[in-house]
């Protein structure tokens, strides 16, 4: 099977990931995966939600798309009153995903809060946005650490995310908006510096699928998150 874009079933779509595009946030970046684009920028705040426990910080995401970052114009969630379940679901995995990787008690009291705001969505949205969330976080961390606001970097490992998919019975790495949407079987993976997975998310959307195949697509992910990983590297400066 020839991949719309020509690619081999194992390869990523060309990632960029431009660090410090906003220059009001604490740590900020805008990632490109393929067609996709997402704003990533970390704000810090001297206050946690009462549930995080005393002495410890807390790390949270929200996650958007613009109205055009579609083939067609979406409303705003703010005109239906209402965070969309779609979105309500991906800050989620993106929260989840960051605080994965943040030693809370090092953090201390503080909130780091990630935004995620699509741009331009042609697949990959809530993978690009976990990957670029790091860098953001990261680079708000940094940041604290040269202020001497904190005196060392809290961060215990790093994490990156994408996706593999089953497309007419064929394995696919990185899914661009045509392969997802025709996707027999469509799968998520976050994992850390280790290797040690965060999450999984897979769904037979055309089909059931075994656990040989979805031991194999994580295999494939975990490819795919080591070459991620080097880019994110190399952005923060090793």
């Amino acid at each position: 099977m020839a991949r719309i874009d020509g690619r081999a079933n194992d390869q990523l779509r060309p990632i960029e990931i431009i660090p410090n595009f906003n220059k009001f946030a604490e740590g900020s970046c805008l990632i490109r995966c393929g067609n996709t684009q997402v704003l990533c920028c970390a704000s810090v705040e001297d206050r946690t939600p009462p549930h995080v426990p005393e002495g410890e910080g807390w790390v949270t995401a929200e996650y958007s798309m613009l109205p055009r970052a579609n083939r067609e114009r979406s409303k705003r969630d703010i005109a239906k009153l209402k965070l969309s379940p779609r979105s309500a679901e991906i800050q989620r995995l993106v929260g989840r995903s960051l605080r994965a990787c943040v030693d809370m008690k090092k953090l201390g009291e503080r909130t780091i809060t990630v935004d995620c705001d699509v741009l331009q969505g042609d697949g990959g949205t809530r993978t690009a946005s976990v990957t670029g969330g790091f860098v953001a976080l990261s680079l708000a961390l940094h940041k604290l650490v040269e202020e001497g606001v904190l005196e060392s970097m809290p961060l215990k490992t790093c994490v990156a995310a994408i996706s593999a998919g089953i497309v007419d019975d064929q394995l696919l790495l990185d899914l661009c908006y045509e392969e997802d949407s025709s996707a027999q079987v469509d799968l998520n993976c976050v994992m850390t510096g280790e290797g040690e997975l965060v999450e999984i998310q897979g769904t037979g959307e055309g089909r059931t699928f075994t656990i040989a195949e979805q031991q194999a697509l994580v295999e494939l992910c975990a490819k795919g998150i080591r070459e991620v990983q080097a880019i994110q590297k190399a952005v923060l400066g090793g």
